[in-house]
């Protein structure tokens, strides 16, 4: 058989993003550090691998006499397991390849126990992956305090909330109505190119197969943006008019801001902590020509950066545990841990009644997170409208004062509460 090119590259750069991760750092930053011509083919492995860590893991345990300390070692054979489960008519290819990667590694000291293992896995196949299948961590793909947690707060649909965590994330484009007429005008366009989709909504189109953003009609001239149907609830729930002061709170990559700004004519405030994400906003606002005041500073310490000009609407989009997004970064799933959340319901709450005071009588904040555990969500809510009794729930829908997308096919997870400050 021969040799799929490049796959031992692929295998060996998609190794350092996993074992990035296996030492406790996010995989962004050593994803950014691989080269164009293998990037595609490394966040496939990197991400598939990660996503599926707790079964991988399992199976390791399973083939390893003693845990294994080279961490670049252990990384790539979780690469190659996963590869090696949706892949078995490549298995010569992919264990070949696999032992290619292993000696470019610590002078190719493990590659034997390479070869072992992945043929081992090979042998023991079926009786692996049963054992696998019985397992809740390895089957669900998903830590245990993660597990129990779901379990809690939606025992009716926690596995169904498992299962989409696992998934490959939807690609969903919000059309820029500045710029194009409808979603409907914007999918004859994409025919035209060759790229199949269906209407979400007035802006939202999600496309059959997922394609890089230059081969979507006008995306440089700002025509359209990626951004996930649940995030695009966020301008649309806010109760936007022209002439509104309005703070977008933690607002980095953008996407918020810009759709704020593409729905009505506002003075948006674009408040960031990060310097280094803050440039992300500069750039989404440049590609789609839209205005913003962008500031440097703490949504928990307004002092240091607020005019005293009130606001008439806050978007308090906050730091959470992205529960509801793993799936786009498998990593959180494994680098969390469950008293992660509580520190996060500290921070969250530091947030909003530090903003509070920024919002004029009469003006709305919309909270929001990507999260789907409640005590982040819902309960966050009541415990701050306990403590501001000049707070009130406004309708998120038709008869709900909250609005909890759970991840699906067509968007990843959100929460959204909009409060109004009573006169």
């Amino acid at each position: 058989m021969i040799a799929q090119p490049g796959l031992a590259a692929s295998l060996g750069s998609a190794t350092r993003v996993v074992a990035a991760v296996l030492a406790g750092r996010a995989a962004d930053a050593a994803l950014a550090q691989t080269t164009p011509d293998v990037r595609p083919a490394t966040l496939d492995l990197a991400f598939t691998t990660l996503r599926d860590f707790g079964r991988g893991d399992f199976l390791l345990g399973r083939l390893l006499a003693k845990p294994l300390k080279a961490l670049e070692i252990r990384a790539l054979l979780l690469v190659a397991l996963a590869r090696l489960e949706r892949r078995p008519e490549d298995a010569h290819t992919i264990v070949d390849q696999a032992v290619l990667a292993a000696s470019r590694i610590a002078g190719g000291r493990l590659k034997g126990l390479t070869n072992a293992v992945l043929r081992n896995f090979q042998r023991q196949r079926a009786d692996l992956l049963a054992a696998a299948d019985a397992d809740v961590v390895a089957h669900w793909r998903h830590p245990a305090w993660w597990l129990d947690a779901l379990r809690e707060a939606y025992p009716g649909h926690w596995e169904e909330i498992a299962a989409a965590g696992n998934s490959h994330p939807p690609l969903c484009l919000r059309i820029n109505r500045r710029r194009i007429a409808s979603a409907d005008f914007y999918t004859g366009e994409l025919a035209i190119a060759g790229i199949a989709a269906q209407v979400g909504d007035a802006t939202a189109l999600l496309l059959d197969k997922p394609v890089p953003v230059e081969r979507l009609p006008g995306f440089a001239a700002g025509h359209v943006s990626v951004q996930d149907w649940g995030a695009q609830r966020a301008a649309t729930l806010l109760d936007l008019a022209d002439g509104q002061r309005v703070l977008d709170a933690c607002a980095a990559p953008g996407g918020k801001t810009a759709h704020i700004l593409e729905r009505a004519a506002v003075a948006l405030t674009a408040l960031e902590l990060d310097p280094r994400r803050a440039t992300r906003i500069e750039q989404n606002l440049q590609r789609l020509d839209l205005t913003a005041t962008l500031v440097i500073g703490d949504a928990s310490q307004p002092t240091a950066w607020w005019d005293g000009q009130y606001f008439d609407r806050i978007l308090a989009d906050v730091p959470c545990s992205a529960s509801g997004v793993a799936r786009r970064h498998p990593d959180i799933k494994w680098l969390r841990r469950s008293a992660d959340v509580a520190r996060f319901v500290r921070t969250q709450a530091a947030i909003l009644d530090a903003l509070w005071p920024l919002l004029a009588p009469g003006g709305k904040m919309l909270y929001c997170t990507c999260s789907v555990f409640p005590e982040e969500n819902g309960a966050q809510v009541r415990a701050f409208v306990a403590r501001h009794p000049d707070s009130r729930r406004c309708p998120t829908g038709s008869d709900t004062t909250e609005l909890q997308l759970l991840p699906s096919a067509t968007h990843d997870g959100f929460y959204y509460a909009l409060l109004e400050k009573t006169p």
